[in-house]
């Protein structure tokens, strides 16, 4: 499967990201002002080969939790427990990134890479790499990470 995605690959299209670009310049807005995801939406237009590009569906988010040595230097504020908690609000649909999902209509799948403590429902690896790989899975997968006590400043 891996082999037949990398040779669906295709060059961008450059008439789709002009038509982009351009339609970017007709826009009551400041040039720029959308920062990175004016050059996102150029780019989305070259990989569909059409300005606007269309609308993935389905759409799915894939978040990655892990604990990692971070916490052990005390440069965090919170337990290392607390990835655990947030694992469980993602499972249980009550977190942010939840919402948005359900409003884009898109799944959740949750990935765990290393969480220090068990969880409440093992999440599948293998769900979030079909919904990456598999050509009838989601057009889109936004990707997250997740770990309170597993990020620095």
């Amino acid at each position: 499967m891996l082999e037949t995605t990398i040779a669906a690959i295709r060059p961008l299209d450059e008439s789709a990201m002009a038509a982009a670009r351009e339609l970017h310049g007709r826009l009551t807005k400041p040039a720029g002002s959308l920062g990175a995801l004016e050059e996102l939406s150029v780019r989305l237009a070259g990989l569909a080969g059409a300005c606007p590009p269309p609308l993935p569906e389905p759409a799915a988010v894939a978040i990655f939790a892990g604990d990692h040595g971070v916490h052990a230097q005390g440069v965090s504020p919170w337990p290392q427990e607390v990835t655990g908690q947030m694992i469980g609000n993602f499972l249980a649909g009550g977190a942010v990134v939840n919402a948005f999902a359900r409003q884009a209509g898109a799944s959740v799948t949750v990935v765990d890479v290393g969480v220090a403590n068990p969880l409440p429902v093992p999440p599948s690896a293998e769900a979030a790499g079909r919904a990456v790989l598999d050509p009838s899975a989601p057009r889109l997968v936004a990707a997250s990470s997740a770990g309170a006590p597993g990020t620095s400043p």
